[in-house]
């Protein structure tokens, strides 16, 4: 076992021990400082990233709370929306039911008087049939009666006779 690696003489252990003071003292003046740097860089990063992360969490709770602030005042909206709508429907629908029953008054009143009309125009017919018959009849009688002379003058003394004068 004559490695030297492993079981290394005097002069390398030397020359190891100042190439180790050499890289030590080059990683402590110009490497430590800058990985000391990048390290608190890294964890300001962090931090503020952290930082950052519950900010917007904040804001996406405050923006949660406002979105169903504005649901429920949409809600409310919807609900008077549909009350109003409603309220119109019934009415429009009361104000189509007095006005469909103002026009069956109007035209039940319409109907009574041409009842009336019709009625009061056949009694009138009626009444000139009548009088045209009876003036018929009168005529026909007159005519059989006054068609002997002597029992035309009867008939006429008869008359004269009951005439009062005043």
């Amino acid at each position: 076992m004559n490695n030297p690696l492993v079981s290394p003489g005097l002069g390398v252990i030397v020359w190891m021990v100042i190439a180790f003071g050499i890289l030590a003292f080059i990683l402590i003046k110009w490497g430590w400082p800058v990985i000391l740097k990048a390290l608190d860089d890294r964890e300001k990063t962090i931090n503020e990233s952290l930082n950052a992360a519950e900010k917007v969490r904040a804001e996406m709770a405050q923006l949660q709370a406002h979105n169903e602030d504005l649901l429920k005042q949409a809600k409310l909206e919807r609900d008077e929306m549909l009350r109003n709508a409603r309220l119109t429907s019934e009415q429009i629908i009361e104000e189509a039911r007095q006005k469909a029953t103002i026009e069956a008054d109007r035209i039940v009143e319409n109907a009574r008087e041409n009842i009336n009309y019709e009625k009061l125009k056949a009694m009138h017919e009626l009444k000139n049939q009548i009088a045209t018959l009876s003036i018929d009849i009168a005529e026909k009688l007159i005519k059989e009666e006054l068609a002997d002379p002597q029992r035309a003058n009867e008939i006429v003394s008869r008359q004269i006779e009951n005439i009062h004068l005043n």
